[in-house]
């Protein structure tokens, strides 16, 4: 074999591990970005269990990924991880402000400032469907605390202005927390007047006499009457 048909070999060997990992690389982004999404969907059902333990087997799948990153970082760093690394910081922001009433840092989960910003945006949209579910229930307060987090949450984005061109995507992420927030704090606004007129209705509206009341009356009247045909007789 002479030496060019022997480099021509090296590389074909060299591409084909390469898209072995590649392969591999896709299929771990798409089970834990995946997973990350149902760990969301479980905490709005109440089941916070099962929402941890679908974050741990994400957080399993991504540790692979930061090995494999070791072999072909141009691979695992291509774009897609980003995608994945920001699910998971949203599942695990979204998950600690429910369980710990705080925010929990991107050291504590191990994510990169910048999927970790984006996901704290993304944590805004998830807010407002707890909002709307604490108004079905009649939880007006907690309502209006989930959108206390969104404010929150709005107001540091801000204060990131000067590094927008450092993360890609926020100032858009950013405008749609807007609109969201306004169109929750409408619904919330909505809510608290109705509740609040539905209290001065039933505060002034008077009490109905009970059923039971006018039927022993009328079996009175009625036993008058009867009486008073008797003695006419």
């Amino acid at each position: 074999m002479s030496s060019l048909e022997k480099v021509i070999q090296q590389i074909k060997d060299e591409l084909v591990a390469k898209n072995k990992v590649r392969e591999d690389t896709h299929e771990y982004m798409r089970k834990a970005t995946s997973l990350s999404k149902q760990s969301i969907l479980l905490l709005h059902q109440k089941r916070l269990k099962e929402s941890q333990k679908t974050l741990d087997e994400a957080k399993a799948i991504l540790s692979k990924l930061k090995k494999q990153a070791n072999e072909c970082p141009e691979i695992v760093y291509g774009g897609m991880l980003s995608a994945a690394l920001q699910e998971y910081s949203e599942a695990n922001i979204l998950l600690f402000l429910v369980k710990e009433d705080r925010f929990v840092t991107p050291a504590e989960i191990e994510m990169p400032s910048v999927d970790y910003v984006l996901g704290l945006a993304d944590v805004i949209g998830e807010y407002r469907r707890l909002a709307l579910d604490y108004l079905r229930e009649g939880e007006i307060k907690k309502g209006e605390r989930c959108l206390e987090i969104m404010d929150q949450i709005f107001i540091k984005l801000l204060a990131l202005d000067e590094a927008y061109m450092l993360v890609p995507g926020l100032r858009h992420k950013s405008d749609i927390a807007r609109r969201i927030i306004e169109t929750t704090r409408g619904d919330i606004t909505v809510e608290v007047r109705r509740k609040t007129l539905e209290d001065y209705l039933k505060k002034y509206q008077p009490p109905s006499k009970p059923r039971g009341t006018r039927k022993t009356t009328k079996g009175k009247t009625m036993t008058c009457n009867r009486s008073a045909n008797l003695k006419t007789k």
